[in-house]
C-alpha cells in the first residue's frame, strides 16, 4: 500500500523513544485518495513511537463499504528498503508487482513483498469484494540487507486452537507455532481471536518489544484497556503476555513483535532510507526513469480504466529534525 499523503513528513526513526511499560498509541485517519477516498487508521509511525522491532508502518482499514468508497485502488508506486506485509480479514485485493507477481490477497493469508533495492506494485480490491477490512504493514530492512533484490512470499497459516483463543501465526514463532517465512530480523506477526470472557496467556521472547493492535472488540493488556483501532506497545523484558477479553463477543487482535531495530532510518512517502539525500535520490529515480531502479508493473487497470502510475509528492523544503 502506498502512503498517499500529499505532504508526507520525513521521519527519522530509531525505535529508542522512551515510554511507559504499556503505551497506548491512538490512530490518525489518512485518506487513500480520490473523491470517494477509502480511509485508513495509521498507528505507526507517530511522534511518540516510530518502530516496534522492524515494524515501521501500520495501516488498519475497514470494514469498508466498497459500494460507498470505491474500495482500494492504489496505482503502481515504488518502495525501497522495506518489505510490505498484507493481511486481510474480509474481502480480496489484486496485487501486481515489478517482480512479475500477480496474486490475490485473501483473508487469513500473508503476502510478503520485499522491496530492498527497489520495487513497484499496485493494489486494487477485486470486483467481487463488497466489504474490505484488513491491515497493511511495513518492515524496515536492516542496513546489511536493505539493498536486497525483489522477492515475494505467500503463506496461509493454519488456525490453531489455544486455551481461550485461536491463533494464526504468519511470521516468527508463538505458542509452538512456527511460520516458514524467513525475515531479515527476528520478528513476530500473529492474528489472535480471543474468546468472550477469556484470558489468553502467552509465553513471549523477553528480547522482543511487542505491539497489540485491536481490530474488533476491546481487550485488557497488563491492566490497561485497549480499544478497537488502538495499538498498545510493550517494552522488552516481558516473558509472559496476558490478553483478557471482558466482553460477550470475541475480540480480534494482531500481535506484532521483534527485537529493537537498533538503526536509525529516514521514512518519507514510500521510501525507507538512511538519509535525506537518499530520499531525494529515490524520488528522482521514480520520477525521472522509474523502470531502471523499480521495474514495471504489467496489467494494472484501476477504477474507471486508469492505468497511470502514482507520482511522488513534492519534497519537504528542509530536512526534518528527528522526532521522539
Amino acid at each position: 500500500m502506498s502512503n498517499t499523503e500529499t505532504a508526507p513528513d520525513e521521519v527519522l526513526c530509531d525505535g529508542t523513544e522512551p515510554g511507559p511499560v504499556v503505551e497506548i498509541l491512538t490512530p490518525r485517519e489518512v485518506p487513500l485518495g480520490g473523491p470517494r477516498a477509502m480511509t485508513v487508521r495509521r498507528t505507526l509511525p507517530q511522534r511518540s513511537r516510530s518502530l516496534i522491532g522492524a515494524w515501521c508502518f501500520v495501516d488498519h482499514y475497514g470494514p469498508d463499504d466498497v459500494a460507498a468508497t470505491g474500495g482500494m485502488d492504489v496505482p503502481p508506486h515504488p518502495h525501497t528498503g522495506l518489505a510490505t506485509a498484507s493481511w486481510l480479514f474480509t474481502g480480496e485485493v489484486e496485487h501486481r508487482d515489478s517482480h512479475g507477481v500477480h496474486a490475490i490477497v485473501r483473508p487469513g493469508e500473508l503476502n510478503l513483498m520485499t522491496g530492498g533495492h527497489g520495487v513497484c506494485h499496485s493494489e486494487v480490491s477485486t470486483p467481487g469484494t463488497a466489504t474490505l477490512h484488513g491491515v497493511q504493514l511495513w518492515l524496515a530492512l536492516p542496513d546489511a540487507h536493505r539493498d536486497t533484490p525483489r522477492a515475494f512470499e505467500h503463506h496461509a497459516p493454519d488456525a490453531v486452537d489455544l486455551v481461550g483463543a485461536t491463533a494464526r501465526v504468519f511470521l516468527g514463532e508463538l505458542a509452538g507455532i512456527v511460520s516458514p517465512v524467513e525475515t531479515f530480523t527476528p520478528l513476530l506477526g500473529a492474528e489472535l481471536i480471543v474468546e468472550p470472557h477469556a484470558t489468553l496467556a502467552l509465553d513471549v521472547d523477553p528480547a522482543f518489544e511487542h505491539g497489540v493492535l485491536v481490530d474488533t472488540g476491546e481487550v485488557r493488556l497488563g491492566g490497561e484497556a485497549v480499544a478497537a483501532a488502538e495499538l498498545a506497545y510493550l517494552a522488552p523484558g516481558r516473558e509472559r503476555l496476558e490478553l483478557a477479553n471482558p466482553a460477550d463477543v470475541p475480540a480480534r487482535v494482531l500481535l506484532l513483535g521483534g527485537t529493537p531495530f537498533g538503526e536509525q532510518i529516514v521514512m518519507w512517502w514510500n521510501f525507507v532510507a538512511r538519509s535525506h539525500d537518499e530520499v531525494v535520490a529515490f524520488r528522482a529515480a521514480w520520477e525521472d526513469d522509474p523502470e531502471e531502479r523499480y521495474g514495471r508493473v504489467v496489467g494494472y487497470v484501476g477504477r474507471d480504466g486508469a492505468t497511470a502510475r502514482l507520482h511522488a509528492p513534492a519534497l519537504p523544503n528542509a530536512v526534518i529534525k528527528p522526532r521522539g
